[in-house]
């Protein structure tokens, strides 16, 4: 995606405000956290979140102790990134940096330093062809460190269009990879494990695991279904459900994105 998309007031608003507001923004963020948890090394560490947004993703990592380096393009998701991190204790602003620039110019950005973690979610279907990002956030990786990416799930493209009875877009759509993204109005581009899998080899990055992310949330949206994010007692049950779900075959292979984690080895 160009630094012009995301640099548009009111698409960053929907997206952070909107998007985040709800239950599946609740969903997706606790799922993630829980899941990046369990390959992360031990606070301090060092984690830097490429196209990290408004940093609903990161500031929960700083919060919990870590290091973090948000980097984005958009001059209006890192506004909203300062205006969420103006509200968290002083000692977690100290944790975090914000940095202006392009994913695909992460390594010159942030001056060569390497990462025991690089996360980049929700990115990489926004790019034209993924090399050249997968290029940036493996070398930004130190050895050891772990490379986290969430992308949309290329095999699961039907099922959108099909629960709004869009049966014609539904029949196109399983030879698709593109789509109109939900909420935001702009295209994007879905991805497989498998084919993600082996770029990250190719450029020296062994994946360890991989989880679903979106499943029962989604579905249920796209369906008509409105769940209340006030209700904060169901919405911690949803994403106890949907956190067990994305561990789980065949559970993980319906959500409409997968969160795949990969290890830079050390020498």
């Amino acid at each position: 995606m160009s630094d012009g998309t995301w640099s548009e007031a009111g698409l960053a608003n929907r997206f952070t405000d909107e998007a985040y507001a709800s239950v599946k923004g609740y969903v997706r963020t606790h799922v993630m956290h829980q899941q990046l948890l369990q390959h992360l090394p031990q606070p301090p560490a060092a984690v830097l979140d490429v196209g990290g947004g408004a940093g609903h993703q990161c500031f929960p990592l700083a919060e919990a102790g870590f290091d973090v380096t948000l980097l984005d393009s958009s001059p209006a998701m890192l506004d909203k990134a300062r205006q969420r991190l103006a509200r968290l204790p002083a000692d977690v602003q100290r944790r975090v940096t914000l940095v202006q620039a392009d994913g695909e110019n992460a390594d010159e950005a942030v001056r060569g330093r390497r990462f025991a973690a690089v996360l980049c979610h929700g990115v990489l279907g926004y790019q034209e062809r993924p090399e050249p990002l997968l290029d940036q956030l493996c070398r930004c990786a130190a050895e050891g460190g772990i490379v986290s990416i969430m992308s949309g799930n290329a095999k699961t493209m039907a099922v959108r269009p099909a629960l709004e009875q869009r049966w014609e877009d539904a029949l196109a759509a399983f030879d698709t990879r593109t789509e109109t993204v939900p909420g935001l109005g702009v295209r994007g581009r879905a991805d497989t494990v498998e084919e993600l899998g082996e770029l990250l080899r190719e450029r020296g990055v062994e994946p360890l695991r991989w989880y679903g992310a979106w499943l029962f949330v989604d579905w249920l949206e796209f369906s008509g279904v409105e769940l209340d994010p006030s209700d904060t007692e169901r919405a911690a049950t949803i994403a106890a459900v949907e956190l067990e779900a994305s561990q789980r075959d065949p559970y993980r292979q319906l959500s409409r994105a997968f969160h795949l984690v990969a290890r830079k080895p050390s020498s």
